[in-house]
């Protein structure tokens, strides 16, 4: 039993100054965990009660789905990281040390090359195989601007398991048990998730797919197709690209003097306003333009390039789908010294004609999949306050490939039917990959096959954020008055209220709380004296225990006051049949 007057708890009044998420004020209001350091949190008793709950649900699903469990060091040897490329790849975000010795070390990010040298050591041959393994542990991640309390931290305590085949058929199977496990474990945690499509990024491999929670202040965004089931991270995104069009019959292009035009919107309404340069079927839009956007590229071995990005104008590029795109590379928007070193990049004004690594400038040149071939750009003439009209594509200029690096707007067309996609928020809480032979090849992982040759082993990758879904939890169920916990998660099934000072409904509250403990009930009991009702009950609405029993007046009855914490239902119970009412409803 958890008594309110010896447990280790302080509810707050205030909001944290540095919350920006529902889930990071309340969980540090109502005393689940307390801020160390940016992105470093402590878990206080019943915070810890809720993210062990987390964990077994986890740690049963795997069990049940035959996966087993091993459990890894955080702190890591350097070579292997050297030998699977990234120890580089993963550039500022990899915390490094250095032992008294001089030798290198990390703590570990995920540890597939971990999982990959346990069953090279272990295993030989195909008989050995499948297997899948897991373990929850504690992971590291230098995050430049770490945020929203326990969502985004430089520690964190994930779940992650790999799956060992001897053929690509094998690891699909994998991939599916793991999948139906996942689905499993966010139905028991009374999480609303999606399963969407995402990309790989710096793990590698092909297929992946993201287990997102909707949720308004989620930093992740998605797309869903408002006809058919379609669901992508917007990093994930395809765009549907049009028809080349034939340009035989189109006009020359021509450059025109369009001073004070450094943006979209100002060039758009000067080309409305200017006689000489308007459009007889329409007005122009900024759809009409061609934005040439320009970012330093970061590779794993510290080389650094320009980049130019070709955009249509109604749109921007997304920092986060391009660096999705040229993964394991980090990006940066250009800077004034960066134009300083390459003044063929005319600020303003560049057009893509000078671009491409066959141009004038030899700065690589990638676009967005919709500027195909025949298409009509308005664009930078590369000269400040000019630019170009009826520039085409694959006439007039070139690229060196396309790329989805352009934002994704509500309205875009589905690329599965052509419908309808609208945006929204969530918070990622799981992710599956086919990692493939990635790892297995730079470790050389084989096994003899049933015919005695060595072949490559394929794997799989698969991880559950166990903290991060505390906090996705708790932005899923909160409302004006605190937490609301699902059960399966709560770190109490009823919390009781002693709504009185005298004996008798102390007695009565005390009874009842041994009498629902002997149920089987997990039981909180806020027996504190001095301390006004409604304190007590404000803090029973925000410690968000799923059943609130008020033990007062009523008491005089042989009743007592049971409130739903979620519904706000409110009912009378006879003391009598109140434990088998509660266990009923649990």
């Amino acid at each position: 039993m958890l008594r309110m007057t010896q447990l280790f708890l302080r509810t707050l009044r205030e909001d944290p100054a540095d919350a920006e998420v529902p889930s990071h004020r309340l969980l540090v209001r109502a005393g689940y965990v307390r801020r160390i350091a940016p992105g470093i949190f402590s878990w206080l008793p019943l915070g810890y009660l809720v993210f062990r709950n987390v964990e077994r649900i986890v740690r049963e699903e795997m069990d049940a789905a035959g996966f087993q469990e091993v459990h890894f060091p955080a702190l890591l040897p350097r070579e292997p990281y050297e030998e699977t490329g990234r120890w580089s790849d993963y550039g500022d975000s990899l915390f490094r040390l250095v032992d008294r010795k001089g030798g290198d070390f990390l703590l570990g990010p995920t540890h597939e090359e971990m999982f990959t040298l346990m069953v090279k050591q272990e295993f030989s041959s195909y008989k050995d195989l499948p297997v899948s393994l897991y373990q929850i542990q504690n992971k590291y991640r230098d995050e430049a601007r770490p945020r929203a309390g326990i969502l985004r931290g430089r520690e964190f305590v994930m779940k992650d398991s790999y799956s060992f085949d001897v053929d690509d058929a094998g690891l699909q199977r994998s991939y599916d048990a793991h999948r139906e496990a996942y689905i499993r474990v966010f139905q028991r945690l009374g999480l609303d998730f999606l399963i969407v499509s995402a990309v790989s990024g710096a793990m590698g491999g092909s297929a992946s797919e993201e287990f997102l929670a909707p949720c308004e202040n989620g930093e992740d965004t998605f797309v869903r197709c408002t006809n058919c089931d379609y669901a992508a991270n917007t990093e994930a995104v395809v765009t549907s690209a049009p028809a080349a069009v034939e340009w035989d019959d189109l006009p020359d292009s021509f450059v025109a003097e369009t001073p004070g035009t450094e943006t979209i919107e100002t060039l758009v309404d000067f080309a409305n306003n200017h006689d000489e340069l308007t459009r007889s079927d329409r007005a122009w839009e900024a759809a009409d333009t061609l934005k040439n956007v320009v970012v330093m590229v970061t590779e794993p071995t510290g080389e650094l390039s320009p980049l130019v990005v070709g955009v249509p104008g109604d749109r921007d590029v997304d920092m986060s789908r391009l660096e999705a795109a040229l993964a394991p590379a980090t990006v940066r928007p250009a800077e004034e010294s960066d134009f300083a070193a390459f003044p063929d990049l005319v600020r303003g004004y560049i057009g893509p004609e000078i671009l491409g690594t066959t141009g004038d400038s030899g700065i690589r040149y990638l676009v967005d999949p919709r500027v195909v071939d025949g298409t009509t750009w308005v664009t930078g003439a590369n000269q400040p306050n000019h630019h170009v009209f009826g520039l085409v594509a694959g006439r007039d200029f070139h690229a060196d490939g396309t790329i989805e690096a352009a934002t994704v707007q509500a309205g875009d067309a589905c690329p599965r039917c052509g419908g309808t996609l609208e945006i929204e928020r969530g918070i990622e809480i799981g992710h599956i990959f086919q990692l493939g032979r990635k790892y297995a090849e730079a470790l050389d992982l084989q096994v003899l096959d049933e015919n005695g040759k060595l072949v490559t082993v394929t794997m799989g990758s698969y991880g559950i954020g166990v903290s991060r879904a505390v906090a996705a939890i708790a932005e899923q169920t909160y409302d004006e008055s605190g937490l609301c916990w699902p059960a399966a998660v709560a770190p109490a099934d009823v919390h009781i209220v002693v709504a009185g000072k005298n004996e008798q409904i102390t007695t009565g509250a005390e009874r009842l709380a041994e009498e629902l403990e002997r149920a089987g009930l997990r039981v909180l009991i806020d027996d504190r004296r001095g301390v006004s009702v409604g304190v007590k009950f404000n803090d029973a609405e925000l410690i968000g225990i799923p059943t609130i029993v008020i033990v007062g007046k009523a008491l005089a009855d042989g009743e007592i006051e049971v409130k739903d914490r979620k519904t706000g239902e409110r009912s009378r119970v006879a003391v009598a049949d109140a434990a088998a009412a509660l266990a009923v409803s649990d």
